[in-house]
């Protein structure tokens, strides 16, 4: 099944729980939160505090992507802030599988994301202890880019390394995201699409959920 995950950093700050809310009506599955430092990428965003504002509004899965330095550092308060998905770059944790482990410890799912550069043989040896793993196909830091084509290979490459190992994992592509980029991404094995502005800019949000969903053309 696919799912979308929109990002609430293309959504209206001063008015993020009634974003947050409408998600539900749109026909979203998840809400993606963007968390920047201002040292791994050069934005700053929010941080636990938000995700424990807008969890009241929402009873759909909070999908928490860290972009920030030291992210075994950030895990345990988004856990108590609301989060139920949590995943954090490779590039910025040199013990990527402790920081794994200790998510699943705090009863949450946990997975690793790869900027546009880096492999997927990165994660060859975490496999087993992801639920979900996100291939940014946007230099992260910034809303708004366009889709790298390149993500195309690598989304390929990851879901046959999976399915080779029998592991059932979650796919996630995050940058550039749109009605037109989301089918090919689908069709190479991505399950789990983050689309930010083309959600919340459009005129009816439901229609274009749904068409990147593949449920209408």
């Amino acid at each position: 099944m696919i799912k979308i995950a929109p990002s609430v950093l293309s959504a209206d700050f001063a008015n993020m729980g009634q974003a947050v809310q409408a998600l539900v009506g749109w026909g979203a599955d998840y809400v993606h939160f963007d968390v920047m430092d201002g040292s791994f990428v050069p934005a700053i965003t929010f941080g636990p505090a938000m995700c424990k504002a807008v969890r009241p509004y929402t009873k759909l899965p909070v999908d928490v992507h860290l972009m920030v330095e030291h992210p075994d550092t950030q895990v345990e308060a988004f856990a108590v802030a609301g989060a139920d998905i949590i995943t954090f770059h490779v590039e910025a944790d040199c013990h990527a599988h402790r920081t794994l482990q200790h998510i699943h410890a705090l009863g949450r799912k946990a997975g690793v994301v790869l900027c546009p550069a880096t492999p997927v043989c990165m994660v060859e040896n975490l496999l087993d202890s992801c639920d979900m793993i996100l291939l940014m196909s946007v230099n992260p830091g910034a809303g708004g880019q366009s889709f790298i084509p390149g993500t195309l290979d690598k989304i390929r490459a990851l879901r046959e390394m999976a399915q080779a190992r029998g592991i059932a994992l979650d796919i996630e592509v995050d940058g550039g995201i749109n009605p037109e980029t989301a089918k090919p991404c689908i069709q190479v094995g991505a399950n789990v699409l983050v689309a930010g502005n083309s959600v919340f800019t459009a005129p009816n949000p439901k229609d274009v959920i749904a068409q990147m969903r593949g449920t209408i053309v």
